[in-house]
């Protein structure tokens, strides 16, 4: 066989561990890219408090700033509702949507954005 394969087999194996595309092709896992690429400064354990970002349990339909957590002065004067289509769009561009939030993180994906606004948007608020 050929010896390039065994020495880029592990890789392979490696960067597919930690896909956050399930087997079944069904599309990105939600609950893998929120631990991936959110969980870090948010949560959605109800009840749960955060140093670096508000606690996303319940955020659909909810007033943004509205939490117990120190919001930027650009949210907490935004006026907005996190709407489902709110939510979308504050994904793609956070500081487009809301000049001067300290959210930073995007997700370009449209399939990944709605695979995290899933996971997040159904989990039972409490």
């Amino acid at each position: 066989m050929n010896r390039k394969f065994f020495l880029l087999a592990p890789v392979a194996a490696l960067i597919a561990g930690v896909s956050a595309m399930p087997a079944s092709g069904a599309g990105p896992d939600g609950q893998l890219l929120f631990q991936q690429r959110c969980a870090a400064c948010h949560t959605v354990t109800p009840g749960a408090r955060t140093v670096l970002a508000p606690n996303l349990n319940g955020v659909l339909n909810r007033k943004a700033a509205s939490t117990d957590f120190n919001y930027s002065p650009a949210l907490k004067a935004s006026k907005i509702t996190w709407t489902r289509p709110n939510l979308e769009r504050f994904l793609q561009g956070p500081g487009q949507m809301v000049p001067g939030t300290r959210m930073v993180i995007v997700i370009s994906d449209p399939a990944q954005r709605a695979a995290v606004l899933n996971y997040i948007t159904t989990r039972p608020a409490r």
